[in-house]
C-alpha cells in the first residue's frame, strides 16, 4: 500500500499531533498564563527562562505537522468536502498561522529572545492564543464531524459557508487588529465562549 494514500496513517498521526497541539495551548491559557499572573519574581523569571521556550518548542512544531497532517487528508477525502469540513480546516489554518505569525513572534520577544517592547508583544500574543482558544472546540467539533457524523460534509451549503466563513474572519480580524474583549479575558469566559460559537456555527450548518 502508498503510505501517502493510507487515510489512516495520516488520520492517526493528524490526532497524535493535534491532541500535542491543542494540549498545549490549553496547558499555555489555562495553567502558565495563570501561575505567571500571580508567580514570585524570581519563579516567573524562571518559567520565561527555561519552561516557556522549551514547550512553544513543542508547541509551534506540534501545531505545523498537525496542519501538514491534514492537507495531506483533505486532499485524501476531497470528494467527501463540505461546508463543515471547510470551516474546521478554516479554524484550524488560521491557529495554525496565528501560532508562527503572532504567537511565536512575539513570544521571542517576551522570552527576551529579541528586542521590542515586551509589554506589547506579550499582549498580542495573549490576544491571538485567547483567539486559538476560541476556535479549538468548533474546530474540533467540524474535524471530529468529518469522520463520525454521518452525512456532515457531503455537501456545501454557499449560505452556511459564507456566514460561517465571516464570523471567523471577524474574530480573526480582531486577534490581528483588535484587542482583548470580556468573552474571551478570562478562563471561564473563553471556555464559555468557545463552546457558544461551535454551537453557532452548528446552527448555521444545520439550517442554512
Amino acid at each position: 500500500m502508498d503510505i501517502l494514500t493510507d487515510q489512516a496513517f495520516f488520520r492517526s498521526l493528524h490526532v497524535l499531533f493535534g491532541i500535542a497541539w491543542i494540549g498545549l495551548l490549553y496547558y499555555f491559557n489555562f495553567v502558565q498564563a495563570e501561575y505567571v499572573k500571580i508567580a514570585d519574581p524570581d519563579a516567573k523569571a524562571d518559567v520565561f527562562k527555561k519552561l516557556a521556550p522549551n514547550a512553544l518548542w513543542w508547541f509551534r512544531w506540534a501545531a505545523l505537522f498537525t496542519f501538514l497532517t491534514g492537507v495531506i487528508l483533505l486532499h485524501q477525502i476531497y470528494v467527501r468536502i463540505g461546508t463543515e469540513i471547510i470551516l474546521g480546516a478554516t479554524m484550524g489554518t488560521i491557529m495554525m498561522l496565528n501560532v508562527w505569525g503572532i504567537i511565536w513572534r512575539n513570544q521571542k520577544i517576551v522570552l527576551g529572545m529579541k528586542e521590542g517592547d515586551a509589554a506589547a508583544a506579550g499582549a498580542k500574543a495573549g490576544l491571538a492564543s485567547r483567539t486559538n482558544t476560541l476556535f479549538s472546540v468548533p474546530m474540533l467539533m467540524y474535524m471530529v464531524y468529518s469522520v463520525h457524523g454521518g452525512n456532515v460534509g457531503m455537501g456545501i451549503s454557499m449560505n452556511a459557508l459564507y456566514l460561517g466563513l465571516g464570523i471567523i474572519l471577524a474574530i480573526e480580524a480582531n486577534a490581528i487588529w483588535g484587542k482583548m474583549v470580556p468573552a474571551i479575558t478570562s478562563v471561564r469566559a473563553v471556555i464559555i465562549s468557545s463552546f457558544a460559537l461551535a454551537i453557532i456555527l452548528k446552527v448555521i450548518t444545520d439550517t442554512l
